[in-house]
């Protein structure tokens, strides 16, 4: 492993330093802050050196892509540095842990590096251990991952708390436990910056403005002292302005990236989006203004929200081209880009229907998650603008569409329901239970990068 300058630049270094050379500090800063452009350009530098920790930075923002290759890219560079380095056989097994159809030997591996990484001292390893049991119990039919979280939360760990929190996300039960995630988060807020996001969130949904105010007040205090990063009060600040959340607060949000914005890039974007949902924040030169800040920095939401801007017309003339452009430099990095594009192709927005194109866009946003994505390929197959109907497809996508529990999308389901001829009911049904059980997958791996995600953002690189 390679941890200094060339001796060259070590014996100048005194006289003139070593200018125009990558520099790891800055690109670990620059990655810290959201600048990936920064730190993927230094990394890059001096992963070509043979910087073995510089090539686990590498892999750290591809592991942050839903591009398929980028991810093959991390796990390889993970797999090499892991020959020298604890940390990268630690990210190793996180990847493994989340990646999408992993066998059962892979699966195997990455409890032994996960295991690995907690006996030398690394307890950020217990939540994807955690995750990794409650995804795969076939795996690992011994173990029951809720048992093994009481058993490590007893034992004192802090992690171990975070941990529960991630697994009521994954049970979709975190509503039902507002008040032990308060608690939880409470008692390791002093060492993991990650529960402002989360108690933010229990007190948004909770309507407890005066706790919100205390919180925020403790955030902006960390945040200066440098005990909590500018990507938590980045992410406090889009829970503050989130309707689906609680009573929004566009004010204190927009307070909270104001402070943050010029050394953080991203908080750019969410101030373009801010003014965006709550027009009265801002006007369009204000937003076009952060949109160029933002997209200066190679912030791919910038580049879904000009997009956006362009579709709706909401704020500038629309232009389907345009539109197009800006979603296709976010598709891999926002899932939102392919269902605006799916929605481009379905519409007949650039001139004529794409089908093909449209499916192939809505799917991919539908299993990443994306709202809405459903209803659409439901309405592409039941009214087969610019290919034939499917009775069975239409079915299957407006079943799912349901879960939005909205008016148009009840009523499609059961036109869609009444309409499916009694012979091809049973070969739907199959379809729709296929169907959920991959979602139900996608959704764990989702939330299982994210985590990793959170997490390398807040180590010391």
């Amino acid at each position: 492993m390679k941890n200094a300058f060339p001796t060259l630049c070590l014996l100048t270094l005194a006289l003139a330093g070593c200018s125009g050379l990558p520099d790891q500090r800055l690109a670990n800063e620059a990655l810290k802050n959201g600048d990936t452009a920064t730190a993927q350009r230094n990394y890059q530098a001096l992963a070509d050196l043979g910087y073995t920790e510089a090539q686990v930075g590498l892999a750290d923002i591809w592991m942050e892509s839903r591009d398929a290759e980028q991810l093959k890219k991390a796990e390889a560079t993970y797999r090499e540095a892991a020959k020298t380095s604890p940390r990268a056989q630690a990210r190793l097994g996180r990847l493994l842990a989340a990646k999408p159809g992993a066998s059962d030997a892979e699966l195997h591996e990455a409890q032994a590096l996960l295991q690995q990484a907690f006996a030398s001292g690394d307890a950020n390893s217990l939540t994807p251990l955690a995750m990794l049991y409650l995804q795969h119990p076939q795996s690992f039919p011994q173990i029951n991952a809720q048992q093994q979280i009481s058993q490590w939360r007893a034992e004192g760990y802090p992690q171990a708390g975070l941990a529960q929190v991630a697994l009521y996300r994954i049970e979709g039960t975190y509503d039902q436990h507002l008040d032990e995630v308060e608690s939880i988060c409470r008692n390791a807020l002093a060492t993991t910056d990650s529960c402002y996001v989360e108690l933010a969130t229990v007190y948004q949904k909770q309507g407890k403005t005066e706790q919100q105010a205390a919180l925020i007040q403790q955030l902006q205090s960390a945040y200066n002292r440098g005990t909590a990063s500018a990507q938590k009060v980045d992410g406090v600040a889009r829970v503050l302005a989130d309707a689906s959340v609680g009573t929004p607060d566009p004010e204190t949000a927009r307070s909270l990236l104001e402070n943050i914005a010029p050394a953080y890039p991203a908080a750019w974007v969410s101030l373009a989006q801010l003014l965006y949902d709550f027009p009265d924040q801002g006007d369009v030169a204000q937003l076009q203004q952060y949109l160029d800040n933002g997209r200066a920095a190679d912030q791919p939401r910038a580049e879904l929200l000009l997009g956006k801007l362009y579709y709706d017309g909401k704020w500038v003339i629309p232009d389907a081209q345009k539109a197009e452009a800006h979603f296709q430099r976010a598709v891999d990095k926002e899932v939102a880009a392919d269902y605006y594009l799916g929605q481009l192709y379905r519409r007949g927005y650039l001139g004529q229907v794409y089908p093909q194109k449209a499916l192939d866009h809505l799917l991919k946003a539908a299993r990443n998650g994306q709202n809405s994505a459903d209803f659409a390929i439901a309405q592409l197959f039941s009214q087969g603008k610019g290919t034939q109907p499917n009775a069975v497809n239409a079915y299957v996508f407006s079943q799912l569409a349901k879960l939005q529990n909205t008016p148009q999308a009840n009523e499609l389901a059961a036109q869609l329901d009444e309409q499916l001829p009694a012979d091809q009911r049973a070969a739907a049904q199959r379809l729709l239970q296929k169907e959920n059980a991959l979602r139900a997958t996608l959704s764990q791996n989702a939330l299982a990068v994210q985590t990793l995600a959170d997490e390398n953002g807040e180590e010391a690189l």
